[in-house]
């Protein structure tokens, strides 16, 4: 894949990952601190999460095409370093309660429904271009086969 589609795609997750960690956040901190009360400045915690957790896709990037082997083996690994860099930030925080065991279980299972999420997303998104794509090719095919009235090559 060349580089500039792979930072479009980037650019993409980035915006899924956005929005799914401020679900997830939100839907954490309701559970176990609904009572606390924010500045506007931790509206931007999401997009910086996002913003981390962007670093660690980097793993899945080649310039061939990777084999269906190698690329379940980038994003397990990625996986790994995702749950790594939010579970850095959650111990780092003195805002969140990590001496809970629950809350890290629940940090670290919320990490891991949003990289379902975002790659199902993305798949979704890939599959209706290819649907697309694949439409496109075969109106050219049906307009190529009628212009001279012969089969295409």
């Amino acid at each position: 894949m060349e580089f500039k589609r792979f930072l479009v795609n980037k650019l993409t997750l980035f915006f899924a990952l956005s929005t799914l960690i401020a679900v997830a956040v939100s839907l954490i901190g309701s559970a176990f601190d609904s009572q606390a009360r924010f500045g506007y400045g931790v509206m931007l915690k999401p997009i910086e999460y996002a913003a981390l957790c962007l670093l660690p896709t980097f793993v899945t990037w080649s310039r061939r095409e990777l084999s269906p082997k190698a690329l379940l083996l980038r994003k397990a690994l990625m996986l790994l370093l995702l749950e790594g860099v939010m579970l850095f930030i959650a111990f780092a925080s003195p805002d969140m309660d990590t001496e809970r065991p629950e809350v890290v279980l629940v940090i670290a299972g919320s990490v891991l429904v949003v990289f379902v999420l975002a790659n199902l997303f993305l798949w979704l998104k890939d599959a209706a271009e290819a649907k697309n794509l694949n439409r496109d090719l075969e109106k050219f095919q049906k307009l190529y086969e009628g212009a001279d009235g012969e089969e295409a090559p």
